[in-house]
């Protein structure tokens, strides 16, 4: 099959498109006829060597932790899923490529309504965004506050808090401030200035804070903003994390929340409360320019390599 494939570590050029053995499933999984795959920042920080403490690969190494397509395989031990099924999912083997291995508990099957890029655009951000909700204990008639709130991530979480009946105010580059708001959050502006900002907007407070930017100064607002760490999450940097104590969640064993997640993310498409926006569409040959604009932040939405 053709997957993309990287070798070493280092900048979006050691991305390759080569041939590589087909994998075969194992006890507990199922092997899926690729249609999309889901382009996420975690994917450009393992390429460069960001994330080698944490997360270090072999090589040859195929990047990808989600995706979209047909099952064609089924190991054994498998109920409930079949040749031929249309599903969508986190995946235990590379996503970029022309076929990829999951684990059968973390699939869901994809209603006709949603297209294949909009299908695997689902799982990473519905996953991180619902856990980072329910670690926050967020509730109805609470204030929010999200750092990156027009991402991938971002633009989940704000819809599915909103859909809870939480206040969600999200900061951005003013560029994606009337995206915000068709979101039902309300914009700030990030940068100097943003804990008056946000305090002009929620004069009552700010409940909780939830940072997916990855900068020590979003924290470090949240914390004020929110009046201590017990209530502020961390799941774009686990270094930055550490120096204010603040939490940080990676969705580790024993984390993993895609199944609910999947399911309420359904349940509110299917009641036109949530919307998956694609940033950009590519073809799987061109998984180096899809990560190199992930890299550069400020995007609306996902980017998504179609097979």
């Amino acid at each position: 099959m053709k997957a993309i494939v990287f070798n070493e570590y280092g900048p979006a050029d050691v991305l390759r498109l080569q041939d590589v053995e087909d994998p075969e499933p194992g006890l507990g999984q199922v092997r899926i006829a690729v249609r999309a795959a889901g382009v996420n920042p975690l994917d450009h920080k393992i390429r460069s060597g960001a994330m080698r403490e944490f997360m270090p690969v072999d090589f040859p190494h195929l990047p990808g932790t989600e995706a979209s397509g047909v099952i064609d395989a089924v190991g054994d031990g498998v109920t409930g899923f079949a040749v031929g099924d249309e599903v969508f999912g986190r995946t235990s083997s590379g996503s970029y490529a022309e076929r990829t291995l999951a684990e059968a508990d973390r699939i869901t099957r994809k209603p006709d309504a949603l297209s294949w890029p909009e299908a695997a655009a689902l799982p990473v951000a519905t996953e991180t965004a619902y856990r980072s909700l329910e670690e926050l204990g967020v509730r109805a008639g609470e204030t929010l506050i999200i750092h990156g709130a027009a991402g991938g991530v971002g633009t989940i979480a704000v819809q599915i808090a909103v859909a809870r009946g939480v206040r969600v105010i999200g900061t951005a580059s003013p560029g994606n401030h009337a995206h915000l708001r068709s979101l039902g959050a309300t914009p700030v502006r990030y940068g100097p200035g943003l804990v008056d900002a946000v305090r002009a907007v929620a004069p009552d407070g700010v409940d909780a804070a939830l940072d997916l930017s990855g900068q020590g100064e979003a924290l470090e607002a949240s914390i004020e903003l929110t009046g201590g760490t017990d209530r502020v999450l961390e799941i774009a940097n686990r270094a930055v994390s550490e120096p204010f104590g603040v939490r940080f969640s990676a969705g580790g064993a024993g984390e993993y929340r895609g199944g609910p997640a999947a399911a309420e993310a359904i349940e509110l498409i299917a009641a036109g409360k949530l919307h998956i926006l694609i940033h950009r569409c590519c073809p799987l040959a061109e998984a180096a320019d899809a990560q190199r604009a992930s890299e550069t932040g400020h995007l609306t939405g996902k980017i998504v390599l179609t097979v």
